[in-house]
């Protein structure tokens, strides 16, 4: 009669605990998902007036703008050198140990070394930008343009990396949105101005469009000073009360840290690096096995790797803001050597992954034709392209999210090899699948790569850390069926739209995709929350929106 009540304290106090990790992961990944998936929808409103502004020459700077960014994303990744996520990685490691000290001083130490990384990376962009342009003199001032921005981003993304080694995605969050509004500004109005008024050159127009990473990094950098100074106080508490019992040198923090940043590199750069094959793949490949001309190819890299591309982003910013927040909070269960926590986590973030993305994904794919007239013109290729594009974000952004896992529980090697071997995949089929489906190839090969890696990654959490495998299947096949029936609600919307509005006009087409988005999302969440799943996954959370939307 004694020993019960105790075992049911601490049955209790388990499950309090559990909650408690549960919450902090749900409400870092909505700080993390608002701040992406705001900054993405307004990275991609831009696209409405910026393509048009550049009128007969639109696809053309979109082709310039979108090589200048997938080469930029390896250098940014590069200087960076994985440190933001190790950083946060290792301060929440410190921090569940009690040593605050030392995670503040490893930040302090790395600030001069990421000036350096950064600005080492931008010489090094600025002068072998002719030697990997192609033979495009066009491609060159935008290399170098984009080559300004890596001065100072490394060091936005450090303090980005520190605040979230305590958990707290607000700076990293809100400083995203405030770099995202000060880089689309200056975008459009340096854009306006040469496109419009001075009537000058579009590579002129996209140069300056490129140069606006540099402000919108400027923008969220200072953002990320101002909160510094603000938690200044608290952090100096904190640091004060440190346990001080782990006696580690400068020299041996910064080179741990530098050998757990390898793999975020490698990691990070890994959709970089399937973009970057087909860059270089892409033209040759298609000069090579059909009769089309230079344009044309251009035009169809355009399509699938920049404009389908921009909008399939935000889809996978959910997956990306998911990531960043799982790292620190299961790296502090692996140090406590939590295992139940730790497979609790890695269920929980499969499952608020699938809650999100599964919808997202077939959504995007059923509106494809409005959502694509709203934001670039009237394209059956790029229509089709969009749509495909959706699917294939499903694997990419559960990569994203599994890889983090890994890292996450210190399997860095193991997540480098899964990538690997995915990475291979991607090679060997991109070549025979570009030369049959021509834009649809690249993609289906990036989707078959993704899946592999995925699989070898979810077939570790099984064997390795007791992923509850039966669960996930249950509330998978719940929440692809409520997805299949959203994707069928909002493609008849739009078909039947389409009976008295013609999609081929922008704002008709905005009318259709309104009603679209409204009809599946609606019936999506209403089907979550009358059969109870979103409680199982949000918990509390979602009873509070059920009694909102008044569902029983």
């Amino acid at each position: 009669m004694i020993g019960k009540p105790i075992q049911d304290k601490q049955v209790n106090n388990k499950f309090e605990k559990d909650e408690s990790a549960k919450a902090k992961m749900l409400r870092g990944s909505a700080w993390m998902t608002m701040g992406s998936i705001f900054s993405r929808i307004l990275g991609a409103i831009y696209i409405i007036p910026w393509y048009a502004w550049f009128g007969k020459d639109n696809l053309a700077a979109n082709y310039l703008y979108t090589q200048g960014y997938t080469v930029y994303s390896v250098f940014l990744m590069i200087s960076i050198a994985g440190i933001p996520s190790a950083v946060s990685k290792q301060v929440a490691h410190y921090n569940a140990k009690n040593e605050y000290a030392l995670g503040q001083r490893l930040y302090k130490k790395l600030v001069l070394l990421m000036l350096g990384l950064g600005i080492g990376a931008a010489l090094i962009m600025w002068l072998i930008a002719p030697l990997i342009s192609q033979g495009d003199p066009k491609v060159v001032p935008v290399y170098r343009s984009l080559a300004i921005a890596l001065t100072i981003i490394p060091l936005m993304s450090l303090t980005r990396g520190f605040f979230q080694g305590y958990q707290d995605m607000f700076p990293s969050a809100l400083s995203q949105l405030l770099e995202q509004v000060a880089r689309v500004c200056y975008m459009l109005a340096a854009t306006y101005l040469i496109m419009r008024v001075l009537k000058g050159s579009y590579v002129t127009g996209v140069v300056h469009s490129t140069f606006a990473a540099f402000i919108g990094a400027l923008g969220g950098l200072t953002f990320l000073g101002f909160f510094y100074l603000k938690k200044k106080k608290r952090l100096n508490e904190l640091a004060a009360q440190s346990a001080n019992q782990l006696d580690i040198s400068d020299g041996q923090v910064i080179k741990d840290l530098l050998v757990e940043s390898v793999p975020f590199i490698i990691i990070g750069v890994s959709t970089t690096l399937y973009n970057l094959l087909d860059q270089f793949t892409f033209k040759k490949i298609m000069l090579f096995s059909t009769n089309f001309s230079v344009k044309m190819i251009n035009d169809l890299y355009a399509i699938f790797a920049g404009n389908a591309n921009k909008l399939i982003m935000i889809t996978i910013s959910l997956a990306a803001a998911m990531a960043a927040t799982v790292i620190p909070l299961l790296s502090e269960a692996y140090t406590k050597k939590d295992q139940k926590q730790i497979s609790a986590q890695i269920t929980d973030a499969v499952e608020l992954f699938l809650l999100l993305m599964l919808p997202c994904s077939l959504g995007m794919a059923a509106v494809a034709k409005p959502l694509y007239v709203v934001f670039y013109q009237y394209d059956i290729t790029g229509i089709y392209v969009l749509s495909f594009s959706a699917y294939v974000a499903i694997p990419i952004g559960l990569f994203m999210v599994l890889s983090s896992l890994l890292q996450g529980i210190y399997q860095n090697k193991l997540a480098i090899r899964y990538f690997v071997i995915g990475i291979i995949i991607k090679i060997i089929l991109q070549v025979p699948l570009t030369m049959l489906l021509h834009p649809f190839g690249p993609l289906l090969a990036t989707a078959a790569g993704m899946m592999v890696s995925n699989w070898l990654m979810l077939r570790c959490f099984y064997y390795s850390y007791q992923l509850d495998l039966n669960r996930v299947t249950r509330r998978f096949d719940a929440l692809l069926l409520f997805s299949l029936v959203t994707f069928v609600v909002a493609l008849g919307t739009v078909q039947v739209s389409s009976l008295f509005l013609n999609l081929q006009y922008r704002i008709q087409a905005m009318l259709s995709l309104l009603m679209s988005v409204g009809t599946g999302g609606f019936c999506y969440v209403y089907l979550c929350l009358k059969t109870r799943m979103a409680d199982k996954i949000l918990g509390a959370r979602a009873s509070g929106l059920r009694r909102l939307l008044r569902i029983r």
